[in-house]
């Protein structure tokens, strides 16, 4: 397949279309399910390369869609604590990741 990225892990995306539309259904306190920001955040609605750039490639275009995203902090948090390689989560970088993971030691 052309544009085929090796680095770009399979699961990463959930369709919105399978858990609601995305924007109008909002995760409640009870809900049980630990992806369902997934819903409402501004990735599911754009390109998937841009927060998987090539090793050195720019992170600013998925960096600009997070810092309007309303679930920017369920994601982050999800990145966190499972502990992504790969990709922008949250607005920050795998390397910006681990950096507030030491500082947080």
């Amino acid at each position: 397949m052309t544009g085929y990225r090796s680095d770009v892990p399979e699961n990463w995306f959930i369709d919105p279309v399978n858990l609601g539309v995305p924007g109008v259904r909002r995760v409640e306190p009870d809900d049980d399910s630990t992806l369902a920001w997934q819903t409402d955040a501004l990735c599911s609605q754009t390109d998937p390369e841009a927060f998987f750039p090539e090793k050195g490639g720019s992170t600013r275009d998925a960096k600009r869609i997070c810092s309007t995203c309303d679930v920017r902090g369920e994601c982050l948090e999800y990145a966190l604590n499972n502990d992504e390689r790969f990709g922008i989560w949250g607005g920050l970088s795998e390397r910006e990741r681990r950096k507030l993971k030491r500082q947080a030691s």
